[in-house]
């Protein structure tokens, strides 16, 4: 297993907060920041949730901090529980299927393992 980073859900305020840990923490966004704008479904967003934070990263020694905009408009709702998640970076797809059934086994699985866009 390559790393293991939480990944935290923001109810609409994720590039603020990934500011303020890019001023405590230094680094910087790689890949940049991915909108919702031109995302599989955006069509469906108003043009302020188009503009909120699909997916971005702060690298933190030799992990990293994830995080993404929890849009009502997707049908999300953030609660205790749901507002973060543990990203797993597997070295394989066998290794990440193995250790995704294993966490799974008597719980419920809430995005199953899928290739992604």
């Amino acid at each position: 297993m390559k790393s293991i980073n939480p990944y935290l859900n923001f109810p609409g305020n994720t590039e603020e907060a990934f500011n303020f840990y890019k001023k405590v923490f230094g680094g910087d966004f790689p890949g940049g920041i991915f909108r919702f704008d031109g995302t599989p479904g955006s069509e469906k967003l108003n043009s302020e949730d188009k503009q909120k934070i699909m997916h971005m990263a702060l690298p933190m020694g030799n992990n990293m901090i994830m995080a993404t905009d929890a849009l009502p408009s997707m049908g999300f709702t953030i609660n205790f529980g749901n507002n973060m998640y543990i990203y797993i970076d597997a070295e394989s797809r066998d290794e990440a299927d193995k250790l995704f059934n294993g966490l799974a086994e008597g719980g419920k699985v809430e995005m199953p393992m899928a290739d992604q866009f």
